[in-house]
C-alpha cells in the first residue's frame, strides 16, 4: 500500500494545504476522492499565465539552441491519427523517425511512432531494433465514450501487437460531473491491461499515458486535479490533449502539470512524464516548452523518458533549424517529407 504519510502542498499564491493519508484511504470512495481532490490548493490563473509567458521570453541561442534542437527531436512522438491513414504511411513515417534527415546522421532519432491500435503490428516491423518506441492510442480514442470492457480489451490488443506506451484518454464527462472514482478506476484497470503477457512482443509492461483533453476541462484548478488523480491512478505519464480539441497544449496549462509531477514526486518518491500535444509546430514554440520544463520541474525531466512532443509537422520545422545552423541556408520546402 503506497503511503503517503504528511502532504504539504503550496498554492500559487503561498497558502498551504497538509493532508495527512495513504493511497487506499484516498481511493476508498468518490467522497474520500473528492475531498482530497478538492483539497489541493487552487491555481493562481494570472499568475499561471504571467509566469507562462515571462519564461516564454527567454532568449536560447547558439550552441545552447542547438542542443535544444537535437533534445527535441529526440523527445518528438511523431504521430498520425487520421481516418485515412495506411500500411504505407506508417511504414513511411517509422523510416522517418529512426532516421529524421537521411542525408545527416548525426540527427537524433524520434523518441517514438504513434498510432491507431490496429497500425501497431506495422510499426512494430517497420521499427524493429531501432530503439524507436511504438505507442498506440487506445480507450475510444478521442472521445474515450465507450465501456470499460471495450476499452481494456482495445489496450490488451495493442500491448499484444507489441505497443510499448499506450495513450488513454480519461471519461471527461464523468471527471466534469465530480465522478472522480470512475475516472480513477479505468485508469487502474488500463494501466494493469498494459501488462505484456509472455511471448507478446516488446519487453516489458507498456507505458500508460493518460490523456487529461485539457481544452474541455475548463479551469486550471480541474487541470491539476486531473493531473494528481491520473499519478494517484498509476500513470506513468500525463498528457495535455488528443489534438483534436481546441485549445490543445498551451504553456500555463503545460506549466501546471509539471508543477503537479515535481509536487507529486515531492510527496511520492514516484517521477512521472509530462507529454504535450497538439499545436506545437514550430522549434521556436518547442524551445519555450524545454525552459517551462527546466524552470519548473527540473532538469531531471529534460530526458524522452519523462518529456514528450506529441506532434506530427514540428519535427520538419526541427530539421529546418537544424539545418539553418549547420549550414546558414534553409533547406526547400520539398527537401524534407510531409507526415
Amino acid at each position: 500500500m503506497a503511503r503517503f504519510g504528511t502532504i504539504t502542498l503550496v498554492g500559487d499564491a503561498g497558502e498551504v494545504s497538509t493532508l495527512t493519508t495513504s493511497l487506499a484511504e484516498i481511493a476508498s470512495s468518490n467522497a474520500a476522492l473528492r475531498a482530497f481532490l478538492q483539497g489541493l490548493p487552487g491555481v493562481d490563473r494570472v499568475g499561471a499565465d504571467q509566469r507562462a509567458a515571462m519564461l516564454s521570453t527567454r532568449s536560447i541561442k547558439t550552441t545552447a539552441k542547438a542542443q535544444a534542437i537535437d533534445l527535441a527531436i529526440s523527445m518528438v512522438d511523431l504521430t498520425t491519427l487520421e481516418g485515412a491513414d495506411t500500411p504505407g504511411k506508417v511504414r513511411a513515417m517509422c523510416a522517418k523517425a529512426v532516421r529524421p534527415d537521411p542525408g545527416d546522421p548525426s540527427v537524433p532519432k524520434a523518441a517514438a511512432v504513434c498510432v491507431y491500435p490496429d497500425l501497431v503490428e506495422q510499426a512494430v516491423d517497420a521499427l524493429g531494433r531501432s530503439g524507436v518506441r511504438v505507442a498506440s492510442v487506445a480507450t475510444a480514442f478521442p472521445s474515450g465514450r465507450s465501456s470499460l470492457g471495450v476499452k481494456v480489451e482495445e489496450t490488451r490488443l495493442a500491448v499484444a501487437a507489441g505497443a510499448g506506451e499506450i495513450d488513454m484518454v480519461i471519461d471527461r464527462g464523468a471527471f466534469l460531473s465530480g465522478d472522480y472514482r470512475k475516472v480513477y478506476e479505468e485508469i487502474v484497470a488500463i494501466k494493469a491491461a498494459c501488462a505484456r503477457e509472455a511471448g507478446t512482443p516488446g519487453k516489458g509492461d507498456a507505458h500508460l499515458k493518460v490523456i487529461l483533453e485539457t481544452g474541455e476541462l475548463a479551469t486550471y484548478d480541474n487541470v491539476r486535479r486531473a493531473s494528481w488523480l491520473a499519478m494517484l491512478a498509476g500513470a506513468d505519464f500525463i498528457k495535455t490533449s488528443t489534438g483534436k480539441v481546441s485549445p490543445a497544449a498551451t504553456l500555463p496549462v503545460t506549466l501546471v502539470m509539471l508543477e503537479a509531477v515535481r509536487d507529486f514526486r515531492a510527496q511520492t518518491g514516484r517521477v512521472i512524464g509530462v507529454k504535450p500535444a497538439g499545436g506545437i509546430r514550430t522549434t521556436k514554440d518547442a524551445i519555450k516548452y524545454l525552459v517551462l520544463v527546466n524552470e519548473t520541474a527540473g532538469e531531471d525531466w529534460l530526458t524522452p523518458d519523462l518529456f514528450r512532443f506529441g506532434a506530427s509537422s514540428l519535427l520538419n520545422d526541427l530539421l529546418m533549424q537544424r539545418q539553418k545552423m549547420a549550414t546558414g541556408r534553409y533547406a526547400g520546402p520539398d527537401y524534407f517529407t510531409l507526415d
